[in-house]
């Protein structure tokens, strides 16, 4: 939010000489965050003045229309003859007042002001935009002044314009929507520095009539809890702005439209409560506040035409809806050149449902902005007589004696504080007096006050005998985040001052490090890292389409997911049960920006919804919960296991002039699984992987992954139709295992090392060539018993000798004993039982034999 200091000075007694550091300061101490403090006297440099154009040339044969002015700066050039300025703008015209910035000024920007030939004629300085001058966005046209501007060419324009002020521009947090305002930011200024606060809300305001301003019905008193409406009619509809509304508006970022609309944004400003202007002439029949209903449209005033959601609050008349309420109004009842008799409206919304439309329809109006943090109930009476009044002193027209006020707020429930508990949580002593007197200097309602605060126990109540007063305390309307003891304590804490806070370094407990389970995921992540894949951090939440873009069967666990009841995107709602949808997701999208060899992976949760459970208890902070809740909430959560997932395209061993490269395929995916499994601590002899088929893997080159007899894990290359469907590179492979799945790591002994020599023997099998490999390593190991150190597959050899169907495998024994050198004889016989039993299991043969 961006706001002038001189408009915060009408309500709050700033010291005069008040730095600009002083006021970061305070603002900052009260936890309100400032973007900048930007003085413009220092914004624009040279001379800024006051211009009468004289007289307008149009210049022909340009691309653009260009025109030629003669302009009247007084003495400020110097010579007193009019100034000859070339401009393109088109919204001004012979005897308007300008702003005129002459050569030697200089712009935001550091745009520097000259004499130059431009379109065939010598320009001798600029006429100005607003935001050439850095006071707005608007760029459509220059800045015409109001015709009793009392200013006469060559005076500085720098007051005129409000270039001799300063802005602060500030980034409110959602909790304090109460900020967004002049009102807001007066009030909290006045605490920091102790000075005087002057309410703009305090005027006197009349109440609701019988006979309303205009017929109105509310369908939805959740939704909309209090709707207000007045009506001034026969203005005249040809009146502008005043230059000192437009000019706030400006600084604020707000473009100016027209009087009725301006006054509902300065107001909106002023007090933080949005309203709307109809035109009244534009509203066919009473209106109603309701639900919008499956397929109801409205073209909102930026012009485009929404299809609404039965969650969207709307503002009907007897055409339709006229209005996205709380968000944005509709083009069939907005005030335009003509208008004549205006409603002006204001209520209050409920700021979930409005913040929820505004994300549905990606509208983030300034009113969307306030609502969504929350509005003062109280005041909508007060903005409408305040609205009136603006609109009949400066375009005249006759103010409606009748008031509309459909009020169904409910009055603020009171917090009971015990008056220790700032103490208590923030460890600085908080007297009790000193408590109710910061608690009532933001606004609350404190049982019996300051001055009779312990006198009266039946007033403010005593815990027990001794102990601290429990205070009965009403938070102000305009302070609707305060609902819980905590939020009271973070107040008396904000307002005496952060920095009486102590800065104690908690002491570290003894004895606690990393957990086995962070050990293993350290170790995993540095054993992928060290192989060449990259890390990468998914979102976690997918399309519903996303299981049949993986070919899930139906049956499939992975299949149902949990909803997230507010996702970030309707697009993506559901939270992954698999890693590989993200994962692959990121995968595209590095190949569509021009990568071609990926090796990436990630670690994290999967979510798995557990059937038949309901909604969970409605838990409070005032109290810890109790086991039975605590364990009610917990059978709701969704199973949240731990997985890794690596996905691989493109060349793992990249061409060059050394040689051809090797492109990614099934088995670096197995590799990559093995990897994980020896970082996670599991012995190779525990690890069986054998060909199996699921979904998206491609089934005659997918891996199953088994620790024991416990699949924990799958790998290989991913479906020709999920890479298609999915827009992948060819022979895109991946692996996912579920970490949580393997095994506690046992105590590790240390290896024992022989320092006798090894007998190395290597031996070819002739098998099927549907046996795998991996089995056929295992027998061997069985077969060979405690003398085989190792064993190695280290070719596969197939060819038409060999038979149809058959395969040989080579693989290289390792035999030692820790305490002899093998005879060959002992050698061998080891070597011929661990072939025997792989004959015995699959009917192998030695190569040759």
């Amino acid at each position: 939010m961006r706001v002038s200091v001189s408009w915060l000075r009408e309500y709050v007694d700033l010291p005069a000489d008040l730095p600009a550091g002083d006021l970061e300061q305070a603002l900052v101490d009260l936890g309100i965050e400032v973007e900048s403090i930007e003085d413009l006297r220092e914004s624009v440099t040279g001379p800024l003045v006051v211009g009468e154009v004289l007289e307008i040339e149009e210049l022909t044969g340009f691309k653009k229309p260009i025109r030629f002015c003669r302009v009247d700066v007084g003495a400020a050039n110097g010579t007193g003859e009019p100034q000859e300025i070339v401009c393109g703008a088109r919204n001004f015209a012979q005897g308007d007042k300008v702003v005129v910035i002459l050569p030697g000024g200089v712009l935001p920007g550091n745009f520097a002001i000259g004499a130059r030939k431009t379109y065939g004629r010598t320009s001798a300085g600029m006429i100005t935009s607003a935001k050439e001058l850095g006071l707005g966005d608007d760029h459509s046209g220059i800045i015409v002044l109001p015709e009793d501007t009392p200013a006469k060419p060559g005076d500085d324009a720098r007051p005129v314009v409000g270039l001799d002020d300063v802005v602060v521009e500030l980034e409110i947090t959602p909790d304090r929507g109460y900020a967004l305002s002049v009102r807001g930011l007066a009030r909290e200024l006045s605490h920091a520095l102790g000075v005087p606060f002057r309410d703009p809300a305090a005027i006197p305001a009349p109440g609701g009539t019988a006979e309303p301003a205009y017929p109105v019905e509310v369908r939805d008193p959740v939704g909309c809890d209090r709707f207000a409406a007045r009506m001034v009619r026969g203005i005249d509809p040809t009146v502008e702005t005043p230059g000192w509304m437009r000019q706030r508006l400006t600084v604020a970022g707000i473009r100016s439209i027209s009087l009725a609309v301006d006054i509902t944004n300065y107001l909106m400003l002023e007090l933080g409560q949005p309203m709307h202007a109809f035109d009244a002439d534009r509203v066919s029949g009473p209106l109603v506040v309701r639900r919008a209903e499956p397929g109801e449209k409205l073209t909102t005033l930026d012009g485009v035409t929404r299809t609404l959601s039965p969650e969207d609050l709307v503002i009907c008349d007897d055409t339709g809806p006229i209005s996205l309420a709380a968000v944005m109004g509709g083009e069939t009842s907005e005030v335009i050149a003509t208008t004549t008799d205006v409603l002006f409206e204001a209520a209050h919304w409920d700021p979930a449902t409005v913040g929820r439309t505004a994300r549905r329809h990606k509208l983030f109006s300034e009113a969307a902005k306030r609502w969504e943090r929350g509005v003062d109930p109280a005041l909508p009476l007060v903005a409408l007589e305040k609205a009136v009044r603006l609109l009949s002193e400066h375009a005249g027209g006759t103010v409606g004696g009748e008031v509309l006020d459909i009020d169904h707020v409910r009055p603020r429930t009171p917090i009971s504080l015990p008056a220790d508990l700032p103490s208590r949580r923030v460890g600085v002593a908080y007297a009790p007096e000193r408590v109710v007197e910061l608690l009532e200097q933001v606004g609350c309602t404190v049982a019996g006050g300051a001055d009779r605060l312990g006198e009266d126990p039946g007033e403010v109540g005593v815990a027990a005998a001794g102990a601290a007063p429990v205070l009965s305390v009403t938070p102000p309307t305009w302070r609707p985040d305060l609902t819980d003891p905590a939020d009271l304590v973070e107040e008396v804490v904000r307002l005496d001052g952060y920095d009486r806070l102590p800065s104690v370094l908690p002491t570290a407990p003894p004895g606690r490090g990393l957990t086995w389970q962070q050990l293993r995921r350290r170790a995993v992540a540095r054993s992928l890292a060290e192989r060449g894949y990259v890390e990468v951090l998914a979102h976690p939440f997918v399309s519903p389409e996303l299981a049949d873009q993986l070919r899930l069967p139906a049956d499939d666990p992975r299949r149902p997911a949990v909803r997230v009841a507010n996702p970030l995107s309707e697009e993506e709602p559901l939270l992954r049960t698999t890693l590989l949808g993200p994962l692959l997701g990121i995968l595209k999208r590095n190949v569509g920006r021009g990568l071609r060899d990926l090796a990436i992976y990630e670690i994290g949760a999967v979510f798995h919804p557990r059937p038949g459970v309901g909604a969970p208890p409605a838990m409070g902070v005032d109290r810890r919960p109790t086991d039975e809740e605590f364990a009610a909430a917990d059978a709701v959560v969704p199973d949240q296991p731990r997985h890794v997932a690596v996905a691989l395209a493109g060349e793992v061993e990249p061409a060059g002039w050394w040689g051809g490269g090797r492109p990614a395929g099934w088995a670096d995916a197995v590799e990559a699984g093995r990897a994980v499994l020896t970082a996670a601590g599991i012995p190779a002899d525990r690890v069986t992987v054998r060909a199996a088929e699921r979904a998206p893997w491609h089934p005659g080159r997918c891996a199953e992954l088994r620790v024991d007899d416990t699949t924990v894990g799958y790998a290989g290359e991913l479906h020709p139709a999920v890479v298609a469907t999915l827009e992948l590179p060819r022979r895109t492979s991946a692996m996912e295992l579920n970490l949580d799945a393997l095994p506690a790591p046992a105590l590790v002994a240390g290896p024992g090392i022989s320092t006798f020599p090894p007998a190395l023997i290597d031996v070819a099998l002739v098998v099927a060539d549907s046996v795998p490999a991996a089995e056929v390593e295992r027998a061997l190991a069985e077969g060979a018993g405690e003398l085989l150190e190792g064993v190695r597959l280290f070719d596969v050899y197939a060819s038409e000798q060999l038979g149809a169907g058959r395969k040989s495998l080579a693989y290289k024994l390792t035999f030692r004993a820790p305490d002899r050198t093998l005879t060959v004889e002992e050698a061998v016989a080891a070597r011929d039982a661990a072939v025997a039993r792989a004959a015995e299991r699959f009917g192998a043969t030695l190569r040759g034999a």
